[in-house]
């Protein structure tokens, strides 16, 4: 994989600076990053984490989840497998800090966890296979940390300078998680950094081809949820069926996995099929909202 030069300079929540704008991320630097760090860091379970179980509840009652988790099972078995998380405390943290300051990321970050969960419970036989997996589900978006609030809350299209800083999330992620976990290889730090890749090499940090299972599933979840979400850029959410043709049409394209989109389509059908016979049309009946300024550059920096 080629390696990553970082555009900004990454910070943890305290301000520390961590790896300067200019770095060149080689495995030989990121492994040098977190040598010598004392010690592990105080970890705690994620859903015992101040309010996160009771907030994650409530987003439940919010279409389309309401539908998409409206079997107590399917609530049950994910609460089962979320209570298994757990994250170092500054990990826990930042995430809390979007709470306070940025309530659509906390929210989109807890929503794409909860999918990613039951996406995976349909693909990763393995329990503690899943379990790892997941992991990575509530910490894709640490990285806009890094990112100022005033870009994040933008309600007109960014700058091309904002539109890069914005993109810097990702990389962003990967060295976060790589401090918070002292490990540069473990999977939250490499689905923070390649979450917004896409599988005919379109995305960014760097326009590689991804093919790796969990790294679909968080794509699949962050860009649903990012669709049927209020956005500042957006006055209007696209309504579900939309999301999911666009999902439809995505997949078709060969940008994400068919696999993963299906698994998600059949997860909106109220007599729950199993995806495998989930018969999904390519048919496009919904309609995207208007005064969708995302993607959007502003010609004057």
């Amino acid at each position: 994989m080629p390696d990553c030069r970082l555009t900004h300079a990454v910070t943890d929540r305290d301000g520390t600076l961590l790896l300067d704008a200019g770095t060149c991320l080689t495995r030989q630097v990121m492994d040098a990053s977190v040598r010598g760090q004392a010690g592990a860091m105080a970890t705690c379970r994620l859903l015992d984490y101040r309010q996160v179980r009771s907030d994650l509840l409530g987003f439940f009652a919010d279409s389309p989840y309401d539908l998409i988790f409206q079997e107590a099972h399917r609530q049950e078995e994910l609460l089962k497998i979320a209570g298994d998380v757990v994250l170092p405390e500054p990990v826990l943290e930042s995430l809390y800090h979007f709470r306070e300051w940025d309530f659509y990321t906390y929210r989109h970050t807890l929503l794409v966890f909860a999918l990613s969960i039951l996406i995976a419970r349909e693909l990763i036989d393995d329990r503690d296979a899943l379990l790892q997996e997941v992991m990575a589900g509530p910490t894709h978006d640490i990285g806009k940390l890094c990112v100022p609030l005033e870009i994040l809350t933008k309600e007109t299209p960014l700058t091309q300078a904002q539109h890069a800083h914005l993109r810097h999330h990702a990389v962003a992620g990967y060295v976060l998680l790589s401090h918070y976990f002292r490990d540069p290889g473990i999977l939250a730090a490499e689905v923070a950094r390649d979450h917004h890749e896409r599988r005919d090499g379109s995305g960014y940090p760097l326009g590689i081809s991804i093919d790796n299972l969990m790294i679909d599933i968080i794509m699949i979840s962050d860009v649903y949820d990012a669709l049927i979400s209020p956005r500042p850029y957006r006055p209007v959410s696209y309504d579900n069926r939309t999301a999911l043709e666009e999902l439809t049409r995505q997949a078709d394209a060969g940008t994400i996995s068919e696999t993963v989109a299906r698994v998600l389509v059949a997860l909106n059908r109220r007599a729950q099929p199993h995806f495998s016979r989930c018969v999904v049309s390519t048919e496009c009946r919904g309609t995207p909202p208007s005064k969708n300024v995302y993607g959007l550059i502003e010609t004057k920096d």
